[in-house]
């Protein structure tokens, strides 16, 4: 009985200690990873931080934004003094002098009777929280005049447009690029190379062409707007009225696009195609699928990320028009709308959460390349 309790003990130990070495190598690797996570935050952060100080100088050069500040401040006043009937009725000169009292008050409060240089750390915490205090003339879809709530309650509209069109577009330009590297030299190859210089239009000049033949010659699909108005009651009724939108706006950014990334994909996979490493497996009697994704799509999927993420950044710098053509609810027609009524802190806002939007796309790229490929180092002495 003793022989036979032995070998079942030692495999029990082997069993523990390879279970053991597991643990402490995916402890260790999940440490590294988050090390690294870490790290790119940090330096992605102070990237998005200067940026921001020097969009904050850029904006107040020669002191023009205080002196918008004061003219804001000095209309105010002035239209709370004219509103109300016991300063109405003074004097002129009182009047005047009850104005510039309370324009001072309100310049004080403001910190605007200090020089700019001292007031940039409250403006950068400002901007990094958005905190840019009330527009005057511009509300939020709830009726907010808070630039905070302005600006973030149009973010989502964005997202939800720019994140379709980029998975669509990832998605299709990927499986279209891996099926003409099967079929080099065929029809549909010639004709996706023939058409790779016409990305270099932007997406909103696809979206006048679209609009104007589905919308206006042939009108199947609305011209602009996210949903219907009124708005659909049915939760349903709202999804389906939010695609049929959708349609033109991501067919724009798709064209724009798809046809030089998958270019540019197909002629990646047919480089890792005529590995040697491709050709032995091919020897082997490996199935074509499997060396297709595990020999050549697996290598691949590197440069294809980096090559995505400069679109992507593309995208959201080409977002403002865009959503301005499709008169999409987004932070792009916001940005327009707050130029013309000379809505500066809105602008700000603006341009700040589009360099999150850009700090945000290159820290997930950076995490996702990372993952994907082993040469990256994500820590000291040992690879991803």
């Amino acid at each position: 009985m003793s022989n036979v309790e032995i070998p079942e003990e030692q495999e029990n130990i082997i069993e523990l200690a390879n279970e053991s070495a597991s643990q402490k190598f995916f402890n260790k690797s999940f440490a590294r990873i988050f090390k690294y996570m870490l790290t790119r935050l940090f330096t992605i952060g102070i990237a998005v931080v200067v940026g921001i100080i020097l969009t904050i100088f850029i904006a107040n050069w020669g002191g023009y934004l205080d002196e918008i500040k004061k003219a804001t401040i000095a209309e105010q006043v002035g239209i709370s003094v004219r509103e109300n009937p016991a300063l109405r009725d003074l004097p002129a000169d009182e009047r005047t002098k009850v104005i510039q009292e309370m324009v001072a008050i309100q310049e004080r409060r403001m910190g605007l009777d200090r020089p700019f240089l001292t007031r940039t750390p409250g403006y950068l915490i400002s901007a990094l929280t958005l905190n840019f205090g009330w527009a005057p003339t511009m509300t939020s879809p709830s009726g907010s005049r808070e630039v905070r709530l302005i600006i973030l309650e149009r973010l989502p509209a964005t997202l939800v447009l720019f994140g379709t069109a980029q998975l669509f577009l990832f998605f299709t330009a990927l499986f279209l690029a891996l099926f003409l590297s099967r079929r080099y030299g065929s029809t549909l190859d010639k004709i996706i190379i023939a058409l790779a210089p016409a990305s270099a239009a932007p997406a909103w000049f696809y979206g006048i062409f679209l609009i104007l033949f589905f919308a206006i010659i042939f009108p199947v699909l609305p011209f602009g707007g996210m949903v219907a108005a009124p708005p659909p009651l049915t939760t349903l009724g709202y999804a389906l009225s939010l695609i049929e939108h959708l349609v033109l706006p991501v067919l724009a950014i798709l064209l724009s696009a798809i046809f030089v990334s998958t270019y540019s994909w197909r002629t990646f996979f047919l480089i890792h195609s005529s590995e040697d490493y491709v050709e032995m497996a091919k020897a082997k009697g490996l199935p074509s699928r499997m060396i297709e994704r595990k020999y050549v799509l697996r290598p691949t999927l590197p440069p294809i990320i980096m090559s995505f993420a400069l679109t992507v950044i593309t995208m959201w710098m080409g977002g403002i028009v865009l959503e301005s053509v499709f008169v999409w609810p987004g932070l792009g027609t916001l940005f327009f709308e707050a130029i013309g009524r000379g809505e500066t802190a809105v602008i700000l806002g603006t341009t700040i959460i589009y360099a999150y939007l850009l700090g945000a796309t290159l820290f997930i790229t950076d995490i996702i390349f990372a993952l994907i490929d082993p040469r990256v180092k994500i820590g000291t002495g040992g690879n991803a």
